[in-house]
Formats: C-alpha cells, structure tokens, sequence
C-alpha cells in the first residue's frame, strides 16, 4: 500500500531565523492524527538562516538523526562533543537517560538545510551517546546508501547502530533512473524527498513531499535528480 503526502499540507513554525516543515506533530503543529509512523515520530525539514540555530535544551528516551541537505550543522552537547557537518553527513544521537545539545548554522553565508529525525528507542534509559559519519556524497548516487540500522539487526553495511528496529538509507537518483525498494512482511518505510521530482506507482512527488510504503516493493524512477532520505521500519500494529 502507498499514501501520498503532500508537502505543501504539512505543519509549518517559523521563528528567530529558523523555518520548519514538520511531517509530524511537533511544537505549535499539532494534529492528533498525524502523530507518528510506526516509531517513527519527528521528522522536521529545518531551515536555519545564518547565526540562528537551535539553543542548548534537553532530549530524553530518543534516538536522533540529523540529515543535512545544505550547509553547515554546528553540533554541541553536555557530554562535551562539538562537530560541524555538511551536506550528506550525517550525525546520530541516542538521548537516553538524558542529555543537553545544541544546534546552529554558524556560517555568514549560507542557509542550512537539514532533516530532524526521532526514533522512538526499543526501551527507555540506554546510555547517551553521539556519533557521525562524513559520507562521500557520491556513495549515494543511483543506489541506497545504508545510513543507519538497529543495533540487533542483521549488519547491512549501515556504520550508525541504533537502539531501534529500523534501517535508514539515502539516495540521488539521477533523471531517468530509476530504482527498486522491497519493504517485507510486517514492515513499512516512509520516504522523504527532498529535492527534486520522482514518479513511484503512478504517484508524482515533488521536492518537500513523502511517501508511507506498506509491505510491498516499489519502483522509484526520477523526472529530475531525486533526493530522498528513507526509513523502514516494524509495520504499525
């Protein structure tokens, strides 16, 4: 099975330099029917203007992804990391038992563009911990570049561990390509694209839209260079 959503009908929050578009219920967006997918349960496509950023606040029990799209993400945390990423780098973070960052674009000029992700953890009150991965950009071009996976599941090339049952891929489709996702019994995806424009089982998407896939195997082909971010997941009960 596949839904459609569309971008432009998403909950969108602006403030302080910061533009958000939330998948999900999230701050002043909140729809009680539009609360997750699956354990997915964030995911924000920010825009961060130049010197603004998201200041020090705390995070407990969620296992956090950062995508950045463009830009520059400035990361800073109580456990005392502190590391810039840029496009197609990724950051991961397990908040665990609790802990305190911050993130900022700290360039002058430049918007940073990245997705915000939270994973609802397999149990409460695992360790806090931080990590990324400086991937080439060219790793993801015409196939899933394998991102991030559960800690438990089978080792599929992803180098982020998490403490969920999921497996996160990124991928440029260049225009006319086309590429092929199975999502298995009892489990579901829910991709994001980013940039571009792509045509999946009849359904046209355009950059800012997303795509729940239900147990079922797809066909992305891309009417322009398609930028997706995906992540598969149990199936909801």
């Amino acid at each position: 099975m596949l839904r459609y959503i569309d971008g432009e009908k998403m909950g969108r929050n602006a403030y302080d330099g910061i533009e958000s578009r939330h998948h999900f219920s999230f701050a002043e967006y909140y729809n009680p029917s539009n609360m997750q997918f699956g354990d997915l349960r964030v995911l924000n496509d920010d825009l961060v203007r130049p010197g603004a950023g998201f200041d020090m606040h705390p995070h407990k029990n969620m296992e956090v992804l950062s995508y950045v799209v463009n830009g520059e993400l400035t990361h800073k945390d109580s456990m005392g990391n502190k590391h810039s990423l840029t496009r197609g780098q990724v950051q991961y973070m397990s908040a665990g038992t609790g802990i305190f960052h911050s993130e900022y674009n700290n360039r002058s000029d430049e918007t940073l563009r990245f997705l915000q992700i939270w994973i609802l953890p397999d149990r409460n009150g695992h360790a806090p911990s931080y990590g990324d991965c400086r991937f080439g950009f060219d790793e993801r071009i015409n196939r899933w570049l394998s991102v991030a996976s559960g800690a438990d599941n089978a080792d599929n090339g992803a180098p982020i561990k998490m403490h969920a049952d999921i497996y996160a891929f990124a991928s440029i489709l260049e225009r006319d390509k086309s590429l092929e996702f199975i999502v298995s019994q009892n489990r579901q995806a829910y991709m994001a694209l980013i940039e571009g424009k792509a045509e999946v089982g009849g359904i046209n998407l355009s950059a800012g839209d997303a795509l729940e896939i239900t147990e079922q195997g797809i066909y992305i082909r891309a009417s322009e260079d398609a930028h997706m971010f995906l992540i598969e997941m149990a199936k909801s009960i």
